[in-house]
């Protein structure tokens, strides 16, 4: 049921995004970059496929503790301004964690990492973060909330906090701000000036921030990333490239400080190697990470396959529980090197030829042979069509990359 109604939401999300990018366009060209965006949005799309995997985990859980432990059996419109509340609650605890203890930062940080604020940063959310946060949540069953309330309770959650990513809206009434998270709250949070660090962990919610004493006001204009920014646009390495550097950096500790390691604040490091790493001042002259493909029509090559990309995941998402595990082991993979592929491109990666040439002919098998043995009606359109965009894209693909681009990243690995 959550993966149909993801198939309504992704393109209300997909149209605002494109409101806010041509509302700004003009007066503010910065706000948004090709390769950042289409970059916090692959890690959405790649998100979305692993909660596929995650989420009958959680749920299963949930139901768990809700038949065997709950105490209440909290219905009706009771249960809905309750757990709307409580979910906030236990969000705020999660996100706080999610920043405060290494093996949570290492999930979360994904969501941190790009160095502009629009709402395509909204949706740039790790893979594992949401099952390692659950535990935060699972109290809720004490109460004998069903799943479809808790769902719809979480999902509003997740809408409201969609609209609070951008720099379109300065500040809210004062009575908003003081109770709600507004985009202003917002970005000191996405904020690497030591004053915003660890600040407005709230949801929908400021009020756990002024209770808890984690609330920061925005002064000055927030300068947004992570401490040491990621310099790349691959969404597997952006999920994983904090739990590297932290087993490298942990093999030189003793078993002790190993385990505190992952307990630890972030930065944390024992007093024989220096102890806490100090939150460095913002250097705003520093550049922005910004490699990109050396030619336009590569550039829109990548947004086009980005499209293509968005349409195979909602085709999948429809007919996820149709279709057999061998096919939604085959997609599954064919979306998350898509993901992959699209970074490549824009780093200028030596594989990414062949990497590109393998993805589109198995794209081609792959959905050919699902037709041919489901839809064997349809098989011939669907074969002549797939073929022919297929063709094209080698083409467009293959003259591009050896006129334009080949040469040049060749010349630099």
């Amino acid at each position: 049921m959550e993966h149909l109604s993801t198939v309504i939401v992704i393109p209300i999300f997909l149209v605002f995004i494109l409101i806010e990018y041509f509302a700004t366009k003009k007066k503010h060209p910065e706000y948004y970059r090709l390769n950042d965006a289409i970059t916090n949005l692959n890690i959405g799309v790649s998100h979305l496929l692993f909660k596929l995997l995650t989420t009958g985990i959680m749920l299963g859980a949930y139901s768990f503790v809700k038949t065997h432990f709950s105490i209440l059996h909290l219905k009706g419109i009771t249960a809905y301004v309750v757990v709307l509340i409580l979910f906030d609650f236990c969000f705020y605890w999660a996100h706080r964690f999610g920043h405060e203890v290494n093996l949570f930062w290492g999930a979360h940080v994904v969501h941190h990492q790009s160095e502009e604020y629009n709402l395509t940063v909204a949706l740039r959310q790790s893979w594992i973060h949401s099952l390692l946060a659950f535990i935060f949540f699972l109290p809720i069953a004490f109460l004998g909330v069903d799943v479809l309330t808790l769902g719809i309770c979480a999902s509003i959650n997740s809408f409201y906090q969609f609209w609070i990513h951008t720099k379109t809206i300065n500040k809210m009434p004062t009575w908003v701000e003081f109770i709600f998270n507004t985009p202003s709250h917002h970005r000191v949070h996405h904020g690497v000036n030591p004053k915003y660090i660890d600040k407005n962990h709230g949801g929908m919610f400021i009020i756990w921030d002024r209770l808890f004493g984690t609330f920061q006001v925005e002064e000055e204009e927030p300068t947004y990333g992570i401490t040491t920014p990621l310099k790349s646009w691959n969404p597997a390495w952006a999920n994983i490239e904090y739990y590297t550097n932290m087993f490298k950096r942990a093999k030189s500790f003793k078993l002790v400080d190993q385990l505190k390691y992952i307990i630890a604040k972030p930065g944390w490091q024992p007093e024989a190697f220096g102890g806490q790493i100090p939150i460095p001042e913002v250097d705003k002259n520093k550049p922005k990470y910004d490699l990109k493909a050396n030619s336009t029509n590569l550039n829109v090559y990548v947004l086009v396959q980005f499209a293509f990309i968005i349409i195979g995941l909602t085709a999948y998402l429809f007919h996820y529980e149709k279709i057999s595990s061998f096919y939604s082991f085959l997609f599954f993979s064919i979306l998350l090197l898509s993901t992959v592929i699209c970074s490549a491109i824009l780093e200028q990666k030596k594989w990414v030829i062949y990497a590109e040439y393998t993805r589109l002919i198995l794209a081609l098998m792959t959905l050919n042979s699902m037709y041919y043995f489901k839809y064997n009606t349809w098989f011939l359109l669907v074969l002549i069509v797939s073929l022919s965009v297929t063709i094209y894209f080698l083409t467009w693909f293959t003259l591009n990359i050896n006129n334009k681009y080949l040469v040049k990243f060749n010349s630099r690995n």
